[in-house]
């Protein structure tokens, strides 16, 4: 088993399992209503995890739905009966994928609002964070996005607004939670959100994005990497002080 075969599971990919009913195939044929079948759910999954690690090995172009099929050790018309096309699959993985990380922004989040320790708190968030950007599977698949953001416009723009954009999104409206607590001296909190993301992720996630997975850094050297940033955010954040 490859590495990344052993670590797309990862992902998360939250590909409905549910064919759609009575969908066409490529021939224009009518599909059968299998959707209940526990044979067809399980040729659907292995569909998914197959077309998931090959994408990430070998990108889109360089993968076939003969490979697919081979991979997940089903026919091609299986692919064909499950997703309409490769173009299709591709999608559904990636929109997976962003329904996971949506959650994941939230989860991240949330705890702040009620922190005890605002800057424990935030330390956590940050480990967190550079922590689940810089997993290998995560790295590859941005890599993969990017490459064929120029075949697929409006779904990397999706990916964007559904993965780093909503941890944005979220850290925004927290900042201003607490701005308005008067827990942090924030003016312009989707800034601050911003300035918080790119201290610590930005230039760690840049460096292995364009190095590759050697230039990845240990789990404690990501956890100093992580304090630094909080440690400059809120050098230009600090706690508010007014009576």
């Amino acid at each position: 088993m490859t590495g990344s075969e052993a670590n797309t599971d990862d992902l998360l990919v939250r590909v409905s399992l549910r064919p759609p009913h009575q969908a066409p195939t490529p021939d224009g044929s009518a599909r059968d209503d299998r959707s209940q079948d526990p044979r067809a759910l399980r040729s659907r999954a292995a569909i998914v995890q197959a077309a998931t690690t090959l994408f990430l090995e070998r990108g889109y172009v360089d993968t076939s739905v003969d490979d697919i099929a081979a991979r997940a050790a089903v026919s091609k018309r299986t692919v064909y009966n499950n997703f309409a096309d490769k173009e299709r699959l591709f999608t559904e993985i990636v929109l997976g994928v962003t329904a996971t990380a949506e959650q994941f922004a939230d989860e991240l989040i949330a705890p702040l609002r009620q922190a005890d320790d605002l800057p424990a708190a935030l330390r956590e968030l940050a480990r967190r964070h550079l922590a689940a950007v810089t997993r290998l599977p995560v790295v590859r698949l941005r890599r993969l996005i990017s490459a064929e953001s120029a075949r697929f416009p409006d779904l990397a723009r999706e990916y964007h607004r559904r993965a780093p954009g909503r941890v944005l999104t979220a850290l925004a409206a927290a900042f201003a939670d607490l701005a308005a607590q008067g827990r942090l001296r924030i003016h312009d909190a989707e800034t601050a959100a911003q300035h918080f993301a790119f201290l610590v992720v930005g230039a760690t996630l840049d460096r292995v994005m364009f190095e590759g997975e050697a230039a990845m850094p240990s789990g404690p050297e990501l956890d100093r990497l992580a304090d630094s940033g909080v440690e400059a955010f809120l050098a230009a954040y600090p706690p508010d002080e007014r009576p």
